[in-house]
């Protein structure tokens, strides 16, 4: 069964249409990376997944069931960007708090050592970096032992290593057979760590596929070099050209052209040559 099933997903505010007639499957065992710019209907997506607004038109199901009638089975867990901690407790007394409130929840030192919160069990929720509350929403996301994780920035204010603990952290419970879909302005993480990505643009699909097939959407490759400030639309393959201060960069349809062109001007120095990246194509399908 999948884990989540939209379809003709819609959700007006006014005149704004937020969500539009979106048409979405994400398979039982998947980690989906949701992109979108600002305004994209990211969030008021993942509202509907979670119960938390209701549709215009359209309908939403979790495992084959009401995101409702999800969520209290302990089916789904989120962590939201916005979400508040309780004030002033500290973060074991939270834990416990909350662990109480689950049917079948984790055991709760599993949880702990999964969100890596031993060293900040004595602190008060008030005094935590932001790193560290989102490593205390992230145990209280995943205590219920749910099938679904839906994560809204997750790693935002974590340091490398922190990133990286977390992201392992996903591997284990993806492998598990859970099934995690997360938004993320870090699009490095979702060309890393997701096997699919969704781009949203205007509350609807702009691209869907593998971080390789929607970095494909671009083509060409991306040449950079420092030299004369000119118009290099004319030497052969070049499809596009940015200034990025003191350099150049090309993008071009047949490099190897492109490159005896350019080398053949003895003032071009420094020149590197790379595949577009998921930020190039994230830019070319929302612009």
């Amino acid at each position: 069964m999948d884990a989540i099933t939209l379809t003709g997903l819609t959700k007006t505010y006014g005149t704004l249409t937020a969500v539009d007639a979106l048409d979405l499957t994400v398979p039982a065992g998947q980690i989906m990376a949701l992109l979108g710019p600002n305004g994209a209907g990211k969030s008021t997506t993942t509202e509907m997944v979670l119960g938390l607004t209701r549709p215009d038109a359209g309908s939403v199901a979790v495992f084959g069931a009401d995101p409702i009638t999800a969520m209290r089975r302990g089916e789904v867990g989120a962590m939201l960007q916005n979400g508040v901690l309780l004030w002033d407790v500290p973060v074991r007394r939270l834990l416990i708090l909350m662990h109480g409130l689950y049917a079948h929840p984790l055991p709760l030192e599993e949880v702990i050592e999964r969100a890596d919160l031993g060293p900040i069990l004595k602190s008060n929720t008030n005094k935590l970096s932001g790193g560290e509350a989102q490593r205390v929403r992230f145990a209280l996301a995943m205590m219920a032992d749910p099938r679904l994780l839906i994560l809204d920035e997750p790693t935002v204010g974590m340091d490398v290593d922190a990133r990286r603990t977390f992201w392992a952290t996903m591997d284990t419970l993806t492998a598990e057979g859970r099934t995690v879909v997360f938004a993320t302005h870090y699009l490095d993480e979702a060309d890393e760590f997701a096997d699919r990505i969704v781009v949203l643009n205007a509350g609807r699909i702009a691209a869907d596929g593998t971080g390789s097939e929607i970095k494909a959407v671009v083509g060409g490759r991306r040449i950079g070099f420092a030299g004369p400030a000119r118009d290099y639309a004319g030497l052969p393959g070049v499809v596009g050209q940015e200034q990025r201060g003191a350099r150049t960069v090309l993008t071009s349809a047949d490099s190897d052209a492109t490159l005896r062109a350019l080398l053949a001007d003895p003032s071009v120095r420094d020149v590197e040559v790379s595949a577009p990246s998921l930020e190039d194509a994230f830019l070319s399908l929302v612009s």
